[in-house]
């Protein structure tokens, strides 16, 4: 639930991922195996979202390339693959979610940041590839910080860092419980479902008109 509108919303944190940013492993894997099932094995068992969770903290991106080899010696071409061909994965913007971000800046109004786990090995990638990222004052990467959402350390971190007062930001983001962590340290929370859901939460917030 959104809180009354007690303080005026100054600051806007987006995610990045799932948000503003397609991005899906499936887009190679689907190249790579054969059959469905064996890639569903391959996502639950080998190459994991915890897995990969652990090198958004800040793990070297070899180093758990080689460890998960010696685990998985029989996937060891798929394993190579998963960051190897990591730019493959990314899909290309959410566009309707984009647009919210640009109209938001145009407005003039509102401070902008992004708040996303992304490993700080492959997250250059994306901000050459995307130049509506460069709307943001600042972005927090949780490979850089070695911490990760919903760690309340790494929200934090970016209050602190830019001089944000959590009772006048608004955080959005596809994950419930990085949604909720957000509201543990005092700012509003949208969880994304949609940019047309988005565009209405931000609307009765007074982002948007």
């Amino acid at each position: 639930m959104m809180r009354a509108m007690s303080a005026t919303i100054e600051t806007v944190i987006f995610d990045l991922g799932g948000v503003l940013i397609d991005w899906n492993p499936q887009y190679v894997f689907r190249e790579v195996f054969d059959d469905e099932e064996e890639m569903r094995y391959f996502f639950e068992e080998v190459c994991t979202a915890e897995w990969n969770v652990r090198q958004d903290a800040g793990r070297p991106l070899a180093k758990a390339t080689e460890e998960k080899v010696k685990e998985f010696p029989e996937y060891e071409p798929a394993i190579r693959a998963y960051y190897g061909r990591w730019e493959e994965m990314l899909g290309g913007p959410i566009t309707a979610s984009v647009n919210i971000l640009e109209q938001i800046h145009a407005r003039g109004r509102h401070r902008l940041y992004a708040l996303t786990n992304w490993s700080q090995e492959t997250f250059p990638i994306a901000q050459e590839r995307y130049g509506f990222l460069d709307l943001f004052e600042g972005i927090v990467v949780s490979g850089q910080e070695k911490l990760i959402k919903p760690d309340t350390r790494i929200y934090h971190n970016l209050l602190h860092r830019y001089g944000v007062a959590a009772e006048t930001a608004v955080f959005i983001d596809d994950l419930a419980k990085n949604v909720e962590a957000a509201r543990e340290v005092g700012m509003e929370g949208i969880l994304f479902q949609g940019a047309e859901a988005l565009r209405e939460a931000l609307m009765r917030l007074g982002v948007l008109e």
